[in-house]
């Protein structure tokens, strides 16, 4: 049997080894890397609606604290909530955030998307002028704002029209104006109505609520719309809540509104998630109109599943590493343990079993010289008195001698002695007189 010199078997085969837990550690650090996606991004975009709508003036707030920490938060004007949605639901349009009301989609139309908590409420405002709009007759005629196709209020409007039998061409004039313009238009007498959702804080609602000749009207039969649609909310405006001088509205004005909610790709990294949720916290907790302090933001899944990132955070809030680091410290430090993850993942066991795999092949190395062995006995007992003894000393000194050269580790050099120990005894054997007694 030929068999390599001992040290460059040794050699060899560390060098296996190094090659296989190298790899291996690199395919583990690979995979965490391709999975946990460690390194946020350094920028993001954010939908929001037309200049003037409330939403568009929280999106430069989340910029601004976003800042801070190093992210860069780009905001992109669209239409309203539903463009911004269809926007969200195409990975190649960049955008990854959106504050959202319920009633746009679900999570069977936009699987791809999560909810990282409720923000505030969105009511549906109905204000008139020159007339006190109470049934659904009154609407005859009248030119009506319900604001920009792809928007919340336009997609809203229209289904809650129609429920009440107002439909376009028959009964009313629909114009599809932004929240500014319907203000504008309102107040100049252009238009009649104007139907307007956004939250309290709105320019265009704030605006007609204490001007002149404007009436806002109450929402007849609340809880049954509430009832019909449960991403419904109803709520009450009080009397002189708008402006307590002038009396505005002078009476208590039923509303229903749905909550909106920060809507995200579910692919968003948790790390932007996590300062989106912080930056929400410090933008919406305070007390308003229609909440109360700490309300929101709230955990609550409307049409869109929580994300697992919200839960965790509403949970126990930020991370150890987020609340006592900075940002891209925290990051740094997160991504070290995401690299040493794998690496003690994949180190620990192999650092446990290699040792074993090392001294069962220094193992089976001793055994088969010991096959050897065990060879050279038969042939020295059937060959009797016609052995060669030149050439069968030979033999067993090669033996000894690869025996000799060969390096184990301590624990197997007891096993490597008795070794050596039964080739000299087969040597002796070998030199004895031939007898027809001695057999194996």
């Amino acid at each position: 049997m030929n068999i390599l010199n001992d040290e460059r078997v040794n050699r060899r085969l560390l060098v296996v080894l190094a090659i296989v837990v190298v790899t291996l550690t690199a395919v583990g650090v690979w995979l965490t890397y391709s999975l946990l996606r460690p390194t946020p991004p350094r920028s993001v975009a954010m939908a929001i609606g037309p200049e003037g709508s409330f939403d568009a003036e929280v999106g430069k707030r989340y910029r601004e604290i976003l800042a801070r920490d190093g992210i860069e938060l780009r905001l992109v004007p669209l239409a309203g909530a539903v463009e911004s949605i269809a926007r969200l639901r195409d990975p190649k349009s960049g955008i990854s955030i959106a504050i959202i009301p319920g009633g746009i989609s679900n999570r069977q139309q936009s699987p791809e998307l999560v909810s990282l908590g409720t923000l505030y409420y969105e009511p549906l405002w109905l204000f008139s002028r020159g007339q006190h709009l109470e049934s659904h007759d009154q609407f005859r005629n009248l030119r009506i704002s319900i604001g920009p196709e792809g928007s919340a209020s336009h997609v809203l409007a229209l289904d809650f029209l129609a429920r009440v039998g107002v439909i376009e061409q028959e009964s009313a004039t629909f114009l599809r104006l932004t929240p500014q313009e319907s203000s504008v238009k309102l107040l100049s007498g252009d238009i009649n109505a104007v139907v307007l959702m956004g939250a309290w804080e709105t320019p265009a609602v704030r605006q007609l609520l204490v001007a002149k000749d404007i009436d806002l009207a109450s929402m007849r039969r609340a809880d049954a719309w509430v009832a019909l649609y449960p991403f419904l909310n109803k709520l009450v405006l009080p009397a002189g809540g708008a402006n307590m001088a002038e009396n505005r509205p002078p009476t208590d004005v039923v509303l229903i509104a749905p909550k909106a909610s920060l809507i995200v790709r579910g692919d968003l990294h948790p790390a932007i998630q996590y300062l989106l949720l912080e930056a929400a916290s410090k933008i919406h907790s305070g007390p308003g109109v229609f909440q109360k302090a700490g309300q929101f933001p709230a955990p609550e899944s409307i049409d869109l599943p929580l994300s697992t990132h919200a839960r965790q955070f509403y949970k126990t809030g930020p991370s150890f590493l987020q609340r006592n680091l900075p940002f891209w410290l925290a990051v740094l430090v997160q991504q070290v343990l995401v690299v040493l993850l794998p690496v003690v993942g994949v180190l620990y066991p192999l650092l446990r079993v290699l040792p074993q795999i090392f001294m069962s092949i220094q193992s089976r190395r001793i055994y088969s010289l010991y096959s050897e062995l065990r060879l050279l006995e038969r042939e020295l007992a059937l060959a009797g008195s016609s052995k060669d003894d030149k050439a069968f000393g030979e033999r067993l000194d090669r033996l000894e001698d690869r025996a000799s050269r060969l390096w184990v580790p301590p624990s197997l050099r007891p096993q490597l002695y008795n070794l050596r120990l039964h080739i000299r005894l087969v040597g002796e054997e070998a030199e004895r007189p031939a007898t027809p007694e001695r057999r194996l």
